[in-house]
C-alpha cells in the first residue's frame, strides 16, 4: 500500500518529465509553436545581446586606435622637448661666452696702485665654429660637461691599456670622455676645453674637480719635487771668470705632453697648431721636446715665442710614475695620499704598473707597489741595456730618452 509521500514523489517526477518534453517540442512556449515575432520580448533580448557584442568590439578597436595615436603624439612631444633642451643649453653656453667676451673686451681700465696690480692669467676666449666638423660637434654636445671633455688618442696597438684606461675612467665617475684618432685642434675650434690624456694614465678621481682654469694651459710635470716641478735658481761656476765666478740660471723639468688641460684661447690653439705642424715636418722629433719648446721658449731673433700662460699641476695630485715608484712607495706618510691621476710615463712596462696602481689605490693591496717594482726592475734593466746598445751602434728607432731607463739603478 503506497503512502502519501510516495505519491507526491511520483507526481513530481512525472511533472518534470512532461515539462522537459514540452520544452523540447515547444521552445517558444505552448501557445507559440513557431518562432515569435520581432516584437516579442524574447526576440528583443537576443538582438540586444548581439548588438552589445558588436558594439563592444568596435569600441575596443576605437580605444586601441586612440591609445596608438596618443603614443605617437607623446613620442613627438618628447622629441620636441629634447630639441628645445639642446637649444636652451646652446643658448646658455653662448650667453656665458658673450658675458666673458664682454668682460674682456670692455672699456680699458686704470691700473691699480703699485703692490695691488693683477694681470689676467688667461687670454681672451675665441668663439666656436661648429662648421669645421658638424658631426663631431653634435657628438660633443652629448658627451661634454660644461664644455669640457677628456680626449685620449689611441689605436689598436694599445688596446689592453685602453681597456684599463676606460675601466678606471668609469670607476672614477668621469662621464665626459672621448676616445679618438684625431691629432689636430678641431675640438678647440668647436668651442670645447680639452684635457688631453695619454692612454697610460690611471684615473683615481675626477680631474675636472681639481683644475684651476686660470691659465691657457694647465700641465702635468715630469719633475719629482718642488724644485724640479716648479722651477729653481740653478747656479753654475766658471773659475776663469774671477769676480764673476757664479752664473745664475732658471731651470724647470719638462712639462708632460701626455696630460694637459687646454683652454679655448688663441695661444692655446696656436700651441696645438705649432706642435702638430712641427711633428708633421720633423718626423723624427720627440713630441714632448717639441711641446716644451713651443710652450716655454721666448721670442728671439728669427723666432716668435708663443706667450701662452701656463700652470704646473700639483705633482702629488697629478703624479708621474717616477714620483710614485721612487718616492711614494718608500714613504709611509705620502702613501696615504690619494692622487687624482697617475701617469706611467717613466717606465716601459706600463700595463703591469697600471695594474699595480689599481691594486694599491682601489683595492688597498698594501704591497702592490713594492712587489710590482721588484718584479719589474729586471725588465727595466733589460730595456736599459738594449737602449744603451742601440745608442752605441746608432741603430735606435725609439724616441724614449735614456734617462727613463737609467733611473732604475737608483731606485
Amino acid at each position: 500500500m503506497r503512502t502519501p509521500s510516495s505519491r507526491i514523489g511520483a507526481a513530481i517526477v512525472i511533472g518534470v518529465v512532461v515539462g522537459c518534453v514540452f520544452a523540447f517540442f515547444y521552445p517558444y512556449g505552448f501557445f507559440y509553436p513557431n518562432p515569435p515575432p520581432k516584437s516579442h520580448p524574447f526576440f528583443k533580448y537576443d538582438v540586444l545581446v548581439e548588438s552589445w557584442s558588436n558594439e563592444s568590439t568596435e569600441w575596443m578597436n576605437m580605444l586601441r586606435s586612440y591609445i596608438r595615436r596618443l603614443s605617437e603624439k607623446n613620442a613627438e612631444l618628447q622629441k620636441q622637448v629634447k630639441e628645445l633642451n639642446e637649444k636652451l643649453q646652446i643658448a646658455e653656453q653662448e650667453k656665458g661666452r658673450a658675458q666673458e667676451q664682454l668682460v674682456l673686451l670692455g672699456e680699458p681700465k686704470k691700473a691699480a696702485p703699485f703692490g695691488k696690480v693683477k694681470s689676467s692669467r688667461t687670454s681672451r676666449p675665441v668663439l666656436p665654429d661648429e662648421s669645421v666638423n658638424p658631426r663631431l660637434a653634435k657628438i660633443l654636445t652629448k658627451v661634454a660637461v660644461g664644455k669640457e671633455v677628456i680626449v685620449v688618442l689611441a689605436n689598436s696597438k694599445v688596446k689592453s691599456m685602453l681597456e684599463m684606461w676606460l675601466t678606471n675612467v668609469k670607476r672614477a665617475g668621469i662621464p665626459n670622455y672621448l676616445v679618438v684618432a684625431l691629432d689636430d685642434d678641431v675640438f678647440l675650434q668647436l668651442g670645447y676645453r680639452v684635457l688631453l690624456s695619454d692612454v697610460d694614465i690611471v684615473y683615481l678621481q675626477n680631474p675636472f674637480d681639481h683644475l684651476y682654469r686660470d691659465s691657457d694651459v694647465e700641465v702635468m710635470s715630469n719633475g719629482h719635487n718642488n724644485m724640479t716641478a716648479y722651477g729653481y735658481n740653478d747656479v753654475s761656476a766658471e773659475a776663469d771668470m774671477g769676480w764673476a765666478l757664479y752664473t745664475h740660471t732658471m731651470r724647470i723639468w719638462a712639462y708632460s705632453s701626455g696630460f694637459f688641460y687646454i683652454r679655448l684661447t688663441i695661444p692655446a690653439i696656436e700651441l696645438w697648431d705649432r706642435v702638430a705642424n712641427r711633428l708633421t715636418q720633423e718626423p723624427n722629433a720627440w713630441d714632448q721636446a717639441v711641446f716644451n719648446e713651443e710652450l716655454a721658449l721666448p721670442s728671439y731673433p728669427g723666432y716668435i715665442g708663443l706667450y701662452a700662460s701656463r700652470r704646473v699641476m700639483d705633482f702629488y695630485l697629478y703624479m708621474n710614475s717616477k714620483i710614485l715608484f721612487k718616492i711614494i712607495r718608500k714613504d709611509s706618510n705620502l702613501k696615504k695620499l690619494k692622487p687624482v691621476a697617475v701617469h706611467i710615463n717613466y717606465h716601459p712596462d706600463k700595463l703591469y704598473r697600471m695594474k699595480a696602481v689599481v691594486e694599491y689605490y682601489v683595492y688597498s693591496k698594501q704591497d702592490a707597489l713594492i712587489w710590482m717594482h721588484s718584479q719589474m726592475v729586471q725588465i727595466d734593466r733589460y730595456f736599459y741595456f738594449k737602449r744603451r746598445r742601440c745608442l752605441d751602434q746608432h741603430t735606435c728607432t725609439w724616441n724614449i730618452p735614456l734617462g727613463t731607463y737609467y733611473l732604475f739603478f737608483f731606485l
